[in-house]
């Protein structure tokens, strides 16, 4: 049974701003190897857009880093999954867009043999939290307070307990947290 897994970039006071964060080759790395234990990666509308906006062309990009071309490979080589009730099409390698019954499809997904799937979406993570579909979460902490933007939880209404599995830290001060759901399906076993 696949996992669930959500990775996010997150500011110390708990804002997730791409923007804020602190994007070196440790951090392109770990999401490489991330995306690599992964078969497919689920966006919603906004993720997907800011995503596709640069990573087919970033090897074209003169600033484009060794890691980050790495990343690039992996991301547009892989199938993605975007979300959307607004979008009309999508134009990234590998990409199929759903427009309805999305927890359906994940727990479908989620039910086939294959590799982990990946969320790089804050609103479906909020989402697929409140019915414990996420089996893992990926906190990469960064060393950095925003004071105002995007929270990452402040849609959910509800308790989830979780075991801290691993930490990492990344010589940019990066902490990376990674924590099991307890309350979750492939936990419950």
């Amino acid at each position: 049974m696949r996992k669930l897994i959500f990775a996010i970039n997150v500011t110390l006071d708990g804002f997730a701003d791409h923007t804020a964060m602190i994007a070196d080759s440790e951090l392109h790395d770990f999401f490489t190897d991330l995306l690599g234990s992964t078969d497919i990666i689920l966006f919603g509308r906004t993720t997907y857009q800011l995503m596709e906006d640069f990573w087919p062309a970033a090897d074209k990009d003169p600033g484009s880093t060794e890691s980050m071309l790495r990343f690039a490979e992996r991301i547009n080589s892989m199938p993605k999954i975007v979300f959307s009730r607004t979008l009309k099409e999508v134009h990234w390698s590998n990409t199929r867009l759903i427009k309805e019954n999305m927890v359906e499809e994940v727990r479908n997904l989620q039910q086939q043999p294959g590799r982990n799937l990946a969320i790089g979406s804050i609103s479906l993570a909020n989402t697929f939290m409140k019915l414990g579909l996420i089996d893992e979460y990926r906190l990469l902490v960064h060393p950095v307070i925003l004071g105002k933007g995007k929270r990452l939880f402040e849609e959910l209404d509800n308790r989830i307990n979780l075991k801290l599995a691993d930490t990492k830290k990344f010589d940019s001060g990066v902490v990376v947290l990674h924590y099991l759901c307890s309350e979750c399906r492939e936990h419950e076993k």
